[in-house]
């Protein structure tokens, strides 16, 4: 299919969605159930191609591990093919051989790792050639690029002589995601020690144990619904949604905050949350530190709702599956929005400059993130999306779902 065409709900939006499960946590748990030699059992685990794309590759006798456009698979599964020993070639679609892997190579290379770049220094694709401890125990590591790259280390830790300390230098990104990291370790049996005033975190040498492990319903997919509900023009609208906690190790789970203030009232059930529409207010401003891949989404939401919206914390998005600072600012100005950059590399600001009388039709860029973040933009208009399969890498019946609640049509 080469588009999808969207058009408003009838009437009140009134829908029960089971979301998705969470890749992020099924991605961890899928590592560290390997470094117990798979004897844990794990339950619900992501249908996503990323966390189907692990799960294939971790049981592969094959020297090539393609893991095509996964970010998060390339790089803990190159912190684990190294530190176990496995002689294995590491690539991916052209786009994940642009993203930069070097400061994990690096940090692999200094407690022992063998690994060659096979093309361009400090990009996929590349070669792990075996492991020989050498006794370091001790890193410094940027804490302000990606997150992924503390979460690889961090889980192959415990299978070190010695264990390892990492000191994060400079500011703290998605530290929710390291915090995820680390609570999942503990599940297995390792018990880390963060100290976020020194930025230091130590793992002690420990086997991980073999434990069952049941992965939540997925905060980012989640994010979506949020939007939808928000931009749904009935104020009787409803949405719940199921398997998600209130207590969640995902850091995404900030979307119940950001969206108060855009017109949606949480409320926790046993068996998710259920979504209400309140009165929305004209301006927000929000630091996406902690939670980059929510900033698409709340982008469109205020563009499309007249919201003035200032956004920090985005530097990461420049290095995510396309660059999704362009990728916004190009598509926004298709509903008569702008994504201004207020200070360089810093701030922006999303502002409605004019209203649109023309069925906007969005690229997605290869990018997942960018096909659900305008998607809602439904609620209030007909709209077309292209190459709309590109959701199947976190949220693959995403467009059955939405079809509970919007006119749905494939074309091409």
């Amino acid at each position: 299919m080469n588009a999808i065409r969207l058009t408003p709900p009838s009437g009140p939006v009134r829908a029960t969605i089971p979301l998705a499960s969470s890749k992020s946590e099924s991605n961890r748990a899928l590592i560290i159930n390997a470094l117990t030699g798979f004897r844990g059992t794990l339950h619900n685990v992501s249908a996503a191609r990323d966390s189907q794309t692990m799960i294939r590759l971790l049981q592969s006798d094959d020297s090539v591990a393609d893991v095509l456009d996964a970010g998060t698979t390339m790089r803990f599964l190159t912190a684990y093919f190294a530190v176990t020993g496995q002689h294995k070639t590491l690539t991916g679609t052209p786009r994940m051989c642009e993203r930069p892997i070097g400061i994990l190579v690096d940090a692999l290379r200094a407690l022992g790792a063998d690994i060659d770049y096979l093309k361009n220094d400090g990009f996929p694709p590349l070669a792990t050639k075996g492991f020989s401890g050498n006794g370091t125990n001790r890193l410094a590591i940027r804490g302000d690029v990606s997150s992924q790259y503390i979460s690889a280390l961090l889980m192959i830790a415990p299978t070190l002589p010695d264990g390892l300390t990492l000191e994060l230098t400079g500011d703290i990104g998605s530290r929710p995601y390291i915090e995820m990291t680390l609570r999942q370790m503990e599940h297995f049996g390792v018990q880390a020690l963060a100290d976020w005033a020194t930025k230091t975190i130590t793992v002690p040498p420990t086997p991980y144990m073999p434990a069952d492990y049941s992965i939540e319903s997925d905060w980012s997919g989640a994010s979506y619904w949020f939007s939808m509900l928000s931009l749904a023009e009935e104020e009787s609208s409803q949405i719940e949604l199921l398997g998600l906690k209130e207590a969640s190790l995902q850091g995404d789970s900030a979307i119940v905050d950001i969206m108060r203030p855009l017109g949606v009232e949480s409320t926790f059930t046993d068996r998710g949350v259920i979504l209400t529409k309140i009165p929305a207010q004209s301006a927000l401003t929000w630091d996406f530190t902690d939670c980059p891949d929510l900033a698409q989404t709340v982008a469109v939401c205020c563009a499309v709702k007249g919201v003035v919206l200032t956004l920090t914390g985005v530097e990461s998005l420049k290095i995510k599956e396309t660059d999704r600072v362009f990728a916004l600012q190009t598509e926004l100005r298709k509903i008569g929005a702008e994504m201004v950059e207020v200070e360089k590399n810093t701030r922006y600001e999303v502002r409605t400059t004019h209203s649109i009388d023309t069925v906007p039709t969005f690229d997605t860029y290869d990018d997942h993130r960018m096909a659900m973040a305008f998607a809602p933009v439904a609620m209030r208009q007909e709209v077309v999306i292209e190459e709309p399969g590109v959701v199947a890498k976190s949220y693959p019946s995403f467009w059955e779902d939405m079809a509970r609640v919007a006119g749905v049509r494939f074309e091409g």
